[in-house]
């Protein structure tokens, strides 16, 4: 059945974000960012601790054993962490809370394909200066008058990192308007904007258990900011849904953060494993960023990238690849064990030099 037109004028519709292919079967995997290995030990611990009769009542809406646990690791105030589901649900509520203005909120035209989403969900304005040729943001874009400013350190798919200097410079030049600085692959590059946070109060800094803390299938991530966003940003959780994190991931997450031995082995191991890819790829004649996060974005000049792309998921190696005019003779390449990254390297050689 149809559905008719004069029902369909009053339901929202959007462009949906589109996520990267979730194989059932035994493959490659390299086209979600996910950590290749598995969380922390006490994760495990934690879990088989869980009183499951305590499942039959809500979680603590405030997020405390996990809150309390963010904070004492970033060394910030408890009034200054705010606590989602996964990165993805803290930035859609960071859009609601802080981005009403009619002027445009501004983020970059290659950049997190889930910001424009939000802004046509929530019916925000916004505008997308272009990156440069070499895909860097360029920081006197966001001199001009806006409703709010979003970009992601590393940047996605791009995974290039600014240093803290660029950071402050748009901070600087924003000090009306609320800037977040999504930092989910920060752990991978270098120093975090939390550093800013007591300097600026227009500052949101986000991260997520996704990435660097191998808890994707947890969905857990986080805001810091000064007291009053984070005062409002719950006030709109508490408006929308005030039990959002299970109880199971408030534990999890809360011991995976106190494992700052394991969390830091791990980063280490991808990071490895990211420059020798890296090294294998140029030697290939591939065409690279300056990856800073767990993945990499690589093109080769004399070979199309999306029929590599079927070539390699044909074999099993699942990447990523968009068609979109400026970035569609890349591939995005998560960075897996060094096992994984022998196996692509090895198929590309097959195809590039056969």
């Amino acid at each position: 059945m149809k559905i008719r037109e004069e029902l369909l004028k009053n339901i929202r519709q959007v462009d949906p974000y589109v996520p990267g292919e979730q194989p059932q079967e035994q493959v490659v995997k390299l086209n979600t960012n996910e950590n290749p290995y598995p969380p922390s030990p006490e994760v495990k611990k934690a879990l088989d601790s869980l009183d499951t009769d305590a499942f039959r009542l809500y979680p603590d809406p405030a997020s405390s054993v996990l809150v309390k646990a963010l904070a004492e690791q970033y060394h910030v105030g408890e009034d200054q962490v705010f606590a989602g589901v996964g990165s993805d649900d803290v930035l859609s509520l960071c859009f609601l809370t802080f981005f009403n203005s009619d002027k445009p909120v501004l983020f970059p035209d290659i950049t997190y394909s889930f910001y424009k989403v939000w802004a046509q969900l929530y019916r925000i304005p916004c505008e997308c200066p272009e990156l440069d040729e070499d895909f860097r943001i360029v920081k006197e874009d966001y001199y001009r008058e806006n409703g709010g400013i979003i970009f992601p350190n590393p940047n996605a798919p791009t995974a290039i990192y600014e240093e803290l200097d660029f950071i402050e410079d748009i901070l600087e030049h924003n000090r009306n308007s609320v800037v977040i600085v999504d930092e989910a692959y920060v752990d991978f590059a270098g120093r975090s904007a939390i550093e800013l946070i007591e300097r600026y109060d227009n500052l949101i800094v986000t991260q997520t258990f996704s990435k660097s803390r191998s808890m994707a299938g947890m969905r857990i991530g986080y805001a810091i900011a000064c007291p009053e966003l984070i005062r409002c940003l719950n006030d709109v959780k508490y408006s929308f849904n005030s039990y959002t994190m299970s109880r199971a991931a408030l534990v999890c997450g809360a011991a995976a953060v106190r494992d700052t031995e394991y969390f830091e082995e791990s980063i280490r191991k991808i990071v490895k494993t990211r420059e020798w890819t890296k090294e294998e790829l140029k030697k290939l004649g591939f065409v690279l960023t300056d990856s800073k996060a767990n993945f990499i974005f690589a093109m080769h000049p004399e070979y199309d990238a999306g029929k590599l792309f079927e070539e390699l998921k044909g074999e099993r190696i699942y990447v990523r690849h968009w068609n979109d005019e400026r970035i569609e003779r890349y591939l995005r390449i998560t960075v897996g064990t060094d096992d994984e990254m022998k196996i692509l390297i090895d198929s590309l050689k097959r195809k590039i030099h056969p």
